[in-house]
């Protein structure tokens, strides 16, 4: 059962969160992918309207960056992970209610959580971590090793809609190392092979069948 303190704890990470106005970096170059966020508003009248959307949406997988490795810190407190996990690999769903491919995906990680018991599945509201953050950026999934952020998954194109499978996003999962997968070969690809295997057998079919109406 989830530890009733967790509310709480989100709530001062948010509290936290304005305090430090989200992530800073050190290094100072001129694009703005490697600026901070202050260095950013201080560039904003060089920049054109394409620019500006795409810094926006930088400052929001900045901020989704900074809130998802506090909250598996926090987390890593409640559920009592300490030093002796070396090694552990934690994979923590963004979500949304109302979403039904987030709902999807809570369901194949709870079967994947079950398949892979070594690996901590952590789901986190979006609208209690990081509020207004986009929904059009949503579902996200970062998958961390032994600490740091390996992968991040961000939005419903990179997870191919509501068409996905468990084994598919098993075979994600393991391309960034958070699980030990026992299929062979991207199932996606399997699937998108035998569909076109079949659309060609059928295309002979169908010039026979209009070789006999002659």
């Amino acid at each position: 059962m989830q530890d009733p303190n967790i509310d709480t704890d989100l709530k001062e990470l948010e509290e936290e969160a304005e305090e430090e106005q989200c992530i800073l970096q050190q290094s100072v170059v001129t694009t703005y992918e490697d600026m901070t966020l202050e260095e950013l508003e201080g560039h904003e009248d060089e920049f054109n309207e394409e620019d500006e959307h795409a810094i926006e949406m930088y400052r929001w997988q900045r901020l989704a960056e900074w809130k998802a490795i506090k909250l598996k810190d926090k987390f890593g407190e409640v559920l009592g992970i300490s030093g002796k996990y070396y090694g552990l690999r934690v994979v923590l769903h963004l979500y949304k209610q109302g979403i039904p491919l987030c709902a999807l995906i809570n369901q194949h990680l709870s079967g994947l959580a079950r398949k892979f018991p070594d690996v901590k599945f952590i789901k986190a509201s979006s609208t209690t971590c990081i509020p207004n953050y986009p929904d059009r950026n949503l579902p996200m999934i970062f998958v961390y090793l032994e600490g740091d952020i390996k992968t991040q998954l961000i939005g419903p194109l990179v997870f191919g809609g509501m068409n996905l499978t468990r084994d598919e996003l098993g075979w994600k999962l393991s391309e960034s190392g958070a699980i030990k997968t026992d299929l062979e070969e991207n199932p996606k690809k399997l699937i998108e092979d035998v569909l076109l295997s079949s659309v060609r057998s059928s295309v002979p079919m169908r010039r026979d069948s209009d070789s006999e109406g002659d």
